[in-house]
């Protein structure tokens, strides 16, 4: 009987399970996720699992990764430094798309070159102009992402500017037409740019993965889950690391499914760093037409339909010090639980949380503490940053002893940005210490931290929150609240029948927040999910029921809601889908744009042939690639014509061939 290793590398946890023939999970265990190495928390859970289930590490046939890594990365903007060249764009397409925000102060290079609509050449490539800049800056930077006016209809410009940074930097290329067939270049700019930032920091994952599970024994070939579910080869994932963005959350819906066998639901999974709010329907999970969306960031990634929001047990918890009541409010961005922290250097925490108890006046840094991630790549840091390390040392540092001046401060901003430096500060795990709901850190250290918190002024001059539990349970509040937007934003964006207005203000509206309070007065208003909810990670538990009574809605916590990544990681298939065009550039000639070019063909029929043929014997290819076997290939031709004077002409067609299979296991 075949065993399946599934491993999740969650913001907070590490979870690894085994499951015995896709139909029974005979064991799971968690370790804290090791954000310095990912491997270690991997090592330490599969090992946990394989010591509670008394198996050999030789019995395991498949390993499966899902990872929060990339998605987290980008919603925290983190990531190596990279360049983006640009082939044929106008200066002006790098504010108007966002590709100067996603860039972040990283460099663009803007050359002539590129194709028109046709895939016949609009200008020259200005390759002279690449050779001097690579030659002057090329190894600054960690990646290149490169992208070409209409590459998906001839990507001879990028091809070529590929090889060119290749020989010369060695560094890894993105090219956009590799991640994406579809028209839309500054789309598929972002989508590179995103890619090569993530290429070092999935390959030293997969590495280091893969390194410590054969040090336990296990042989097994690795694979890693995909944003929509399906599993590709370790190999596969390194080249194309944007591909695993919402791989966790995508890995819970299959896990979801499977716990459940629910048809029809709203899938939520809270982890550390973001909430990931899915619709489930006929039991499979949607794919979001227009591509992933990852924080601020839209991308052409096939990726379960998924709104992720930073909300997790370890964002971070702001003070609003506005109005008069004041308040709090949650995320986006992740930090490290003082309860947490305070395990690993219990002397450090105490002392400082002890000394700004005893101060009078509350500290603008109270209750917050820094650490440097030794594995952080440290390239083209400034002279700011460069001190800031050095203050921080190897070790746990109170925050008011790293910043010294405001000006400072912007370069912490980037340090914690680049993540070569870590935060942590009161978070919701925290909150949930001082009410009891957690045992698992310093409930102590938890304590002095939200009374540090509770200390601060609001608009009319009183303490935010007199008592730490006072203070522990407005946050747990607040994370309710926050779960209940995304749900009903989610529910909005899904809903068949438009609103009017976009699901973020349908959330918020004063009706919708009236009917969920079952108002009662002239007026009867009544408002809730109609669906039932399944709430997914190790703190679903704690915090759903809550979320639940206020939609109105039953909610399914699954035994192992807590592994449901890993879960997933195991029972999926490898699939891997290829697109591509037949156009028409002029009557009786038809256009079908491939790798190596276009190639012109008489009649329709022959070329639709053609590119079907091509498109299966690659998707059939990169499944085998990615791990798959018993193989089936489906194909989808989606052809637009339209009638002239009686006649039908042609006008354009999407073929879509997918290959499926099974995974590929290690052989007894």
């Amino acid at each position: 009987m075949a065993l399946s290793l599934g491993v999740d590398t969650g913001g907070t946890y590490t979870d690894a399970v085994l499951i015995r023939d896709e139909q029974e999970v005979v064991a799971s265990a968690k370790s804290l996720t090791t954000r310095h190495d990912l491997a270690e928390g991997i090592g330490k859970a599969v090992g946990k699992v394989l010591q509670d289930a008394a198996v050999s590490p030789g019995e395991i046939a498949l390993a499966s990764l899902s990872t929060t890594l990339a998605t987290n990365a980008l919603v925290e903007g983190q990531g190596g430094r990279v360049a983006l060249v640009l082939i044929g764009f106008r200066a002006g397409d790098l504010e108007r798309h966002g590709l100067s925000d996603a860039l972040a102060g990283d460099p663009a290079l803007l050359l002539a070159g590129g194709h028109n609509h046709a895939g016949d050449e609009a200008a020259p490539f200005e390759e002279s102009t690449l050779r001097d800049w690579l030659a002057a800056h090329g190894r600054q930077v960690s990646g290149y992402a490169v992208a070409a006016q209409f590459a998906t209809r001839n990507p001879a410009h990028e091809q070529r500017a590929a090889a060119l940074i290749h020989e010369m930097t060695g560094r890894p290329v993105s090219c956009s037409h590799h991640l994406s067939s579809k028209l839309n270049g500054p789309k598929r700019a972002m989508t590179a740019v995103l890619n090569a930032r993530l290429i070092g920091m999935i390959d030293r994952l997969i590495r280091r993965a893969e390194a410590r599970l054969q040090d336990l024994g296990v042989t097994a070939p690795l694979m890693v889950v995909r944003g929509d579910g399906a599993l590709i080869s370790a190999e596969f994932a390194r080249e194309k690391p944007i591909e695993t963005i919402l791989s966790g959350p995508a890995a819970s819906i299959v896990g979801a499914r499977w716990m459940t066998g629910a048809q029809d639901a709203l899938v939520s999974d809270i982890g550390g760093t973001t909430t990931d709010v899915a619709v489930l329907r006929d039991g499979r999970p949607g794919i979001d037409p227009d591509g992933a969306r990852v924080g601020p960031y839209r991308t052409m990634v096939e990726a379960v339909a998924m709104r992720t929001t930073g909300l997790g047990g370890d964002s971070e918890v702001q003070v609003v010090s506005e109005g008069l009541q004041g308040g709090v409010t949650l995320g986006p961005r992740r930090v490290l639980p003082i309860s947490l922290v305070a395990t690993e250097a219990p002397e450090v925490v105490h002392r400082a949380l002890d000394a700004q108890l005893r101060s009078v006046t509350p500290g603008e840094h109270d209750g917050r503490f820094l650490r440097v991630m030794p594995a952080a790549a440290q390239d083209g840091l400034g002279a700011r940053e460069t001190t800031l390390l050095e203050r921080i040392g190897d070790r746990l540092c109170p925050l008011q002893e790293v910043l010294r001046s405001r000006i400072e401060t912007k370069a912490l901003r980037r340090l914690v940005e680049r993540g070569i430096v870590q935060v942590a500060g009161v978070t919701p795990s925290d909150a949930s210490h001082v009410l009891g709901n957690l045992d698992s850190w310093d409930r102590e250290a938890a304590e002095k931290a939200l009374t540090l918190m509770g200390r601060r002024r609001t608009g009319s001059g009183n303490m935010l929150a007199p008592d730490p539990v006072v203070l522990a349970r407005m946050i747990v509040d607040q994370l309710t609240h926050q779960t209940v937007l995304a749900l009903l934003e989610t529910g909005f964006a899904e809903e068949a029948e438009a609103f009017g207005l976009p699901p973020e203000q349908l959330a918020r509206h004063v009706l919708m927040q009236k009917g969920l309070d079952r108002h009662r007065g002239l007026l009867r208003l009544e408002a809730g999910l109609n669906q039932p909810l399944i709430g997914l990670g190790a703190s679903a538990a704690t915090y759903y029921p809550a979320v639940a009574e206020r939609l109105h809605c039953r909610v399914d916590l699954p035994t192992h809601a807590g592994v449901a990544n890993a879960i997933g990681a195991v029972v999926g298939r490898v699939t891997i889908r290829r697109s591509g065009e037949v156009s028409a550039p002029a009557e009786g000639r038809f256009r079908v744009h491939l790798e190596s070019g276009p190639q012109d063909f008489s009649d329709a029929e022959t070329a639709l042939q053609t590119l079907e043929q091509h498109l299966s014997a690659e998707a059939r290819q990169s499944a085998m690639a990615a791990g798959a076997e018993g193989i089936r290939v489906t194909v989808a031709r989606d052809i637009r014509t339209t009638e002239a004077e009686g006649r039908e002409i042609f006008l354009q067609a999407v073929l879509t061939v997918e290959a499926s299979g099974r995974p590929r296991i290690a052989a007894e």
